[in-house]
């Protein structure tokens, strides 16, 4: 009799999903309305219309931005929409926000392209470490995706896991 180790891990049917894989890498910016607030309070219309002529718009290209005001003033909406026209020949993708929400944003995006009915009747194990601090809005989604379809669904490591989910047998 052989004494062989078998890898039941790498062995077995379990899909694992790495939300880190959906993770947009591209840098993110920030275009701060505040910057351009007279006296920090109040936004000029023909200053503000000066600046966006002006303003170098190159060097958001292929960026993610995210359009804020950290500055607590009444913008008007115009603003931000001004500013999203000028951004849309250069930038990857624009969202109104900060930082932390432009990466949510763009991570729901991903995660929404996700067909469930690949994971028909799988066992999924969703990654829980990584490098990356993903909050619980995208195990959420990612769990309402996949819910209606697969067979069981197990958070952490193929080899350490929390179940979550078992579809009843009928």
């Amino acid at each position: 009799m052989e004494n062989t180790i078998v890898n039941k891990v790498s062995a077995s049917k379990l899909v694992t999903i790495d939300l880190e894989d959906f993770y947009d890498r591209t840098e993110k910016v920030v275009y701060d309305i505040a910057d351009q607030l007279f006296q920090g309070l109040i936004l000029r219309e023909k200053d503000f219309r000066a600046h966006i002529k002006n303003h170098n718009w190159n060097q958001y290209r292929g960026k993610n931005v995210a359009i804020t005001c950290t500055a607590e003033a009444i913008v008007p909406t115009w603003a931000y929409m001004l500013v999203t026209v000028n951004l849309r020949p250069v930038a990857k993708e624009i969202v109104f926000g900060t930082l932390e929400e432009l990466d949510k944003e763009l991570l729901t995006r991903q995660l929404k392209k996700i067909n469930g009915e690949d994971y028909q009747d799988s066992k999924v194990v969703i990654k829980g470490c990584g490098d990356l601090n993903i909050g619980p809005f995208a195990y959420v989604a990612l769990t309402n995706i996949l819910q209606p379809f697969c067979s069981s669904m197990m958070y952490g490591e193929p080899c350490s896991t929390v179940p979550v989910y078992k579809k009843k047998k009928r």
